[in-house]
């Protein structure tokens, strides 16, 4: 793959994120490696919660969680998707693959040696965090999933999913902070919008956000119908705490809360919190917020409390 890297300067002076990148390489299908910007905050000892963000965000859109969950005295660690944050970029939209996420993910994962772990999924880093609890349920002490769903294409996606899908196939220009700013209900200040267009210095960088929309399986006959039908037997037998922690106000995946709760056995008996006055992206609405129902959730778990 022909992979673009973001300029370090582009990355300088962020409001409210002084993280440093830690780097852990991932396999390049066509050969070679790519790099995955990892980042990490709290005692090193502490329990970890491994946050993963979703389109066309990066680990930037947690830096509010971050802050809560290290000041209840846990270890936070991020990961930025291959082709958003400070990651390689997949130069062409055709090398990105559902499935590939999913095996980038996993490797970061285990180049991090993250078990026993709490996993934050939200939007992709859902629909990607899920397969991977799916995969190996023992490695997670407990998982949050926070607006996002496992899709498998034998129900139709919302009509505002669709619009969206539609908005970022047609833009010349891709305005990525707008497109943040849009999913917010209290509203994104400007310096907020250019931290999330910082990954992106002109368009050849956007292949991610360009991607990820078309990979969601909207049809039954879509590849990774599949492996995520599979995904879904093992959430039935899950039944390690997983919490829903969605916003009131997300018309994308609002509907999936109550499908997860009824699905996953860890749901049973939790006290699931709707998070008031936020958005699609309620960890930029509502950060604290949701970093204190993680918190609360690892406080509860018998090896942690």
């Amino acid at each position: 793959m022909d992979l673009l890297r973001t300029p370090d300067d582009r990355f300088d002076d962020l409001p409210d994120f002084a993280l440093a990148p830690r780097y852990v390489e991932v396999d390049d299908p066509e050969g070679g490696s790519v790099r995955v910007a990892t980042y990490t905050d709290g005692p090193q000892d502490a329990p970890a919660v491994l946050l993963l963000h979703g389109e066309p965000s990066w680990s930037y859109l947690y830096r509010h969680v971050v802050e809560a969950l290290v000041g209840a005295g846990l270890r936070a660690v991020a990961i930025d998707m291959v082709g958003f944050g400070r990651s390689d970029k997949p130069a062409r939209i055709a090398d990105h693959s559902y499935a590939r996420h999913v095996a980038w993910t996993t490797q970061a994962v285990d180049a991090l040696g993250l078990r026993d772990a709490v996993l934050v999924g939200q939007d992709w880093g859902g629909l990607i965090g899920l397969r991977l609890v799916a995969a190996d349920p023992d490695r997670w002490a407990a998982v949050v999933a926070a607006n996002t769903g496992l899709p498998t294409g034998d129900v139709d996606m919302p009509a505002v999913w669709w619009q969206f899908r539609a908005a970022v196939e047609k833009a010349e220009q891709l305005d990525v902070g707008r497109l943040v700013a849009s999913g917010c209900v209290r509203g994104l200040g400007a310096p907020q919008r250019a931290a999330y267009d910082a990954p992106f210095p002109d368009e050849t960088f956007k292949a991610g956000p360009r991607a990820m929309p078309l990979l969601v399986p909207t049809r039954p006959d879509d590849p990774e119908n599949g492996p995520n039908r599979a995904a879904w037997e093992a959430l039935g037998r899950f039944g390690r705490p997983f919490l829903t922690a969605f916003s009131d106000s997300d018309p994308i995946t609002g509907a999936m809360a109550p499908v997860l709760r009824a699905h996953v056995p860890g749901a049973a008996g939790l006290d699931h919190p709707v998070i008031a006055e936020a958005g699609h992206f309620l960890q930029e609405d509502a950060g604290g917020e949701l970093g204190r129902a993680v918190a609360d959730l690892v406080a509860s778990l018998p090896t942690h409390g």
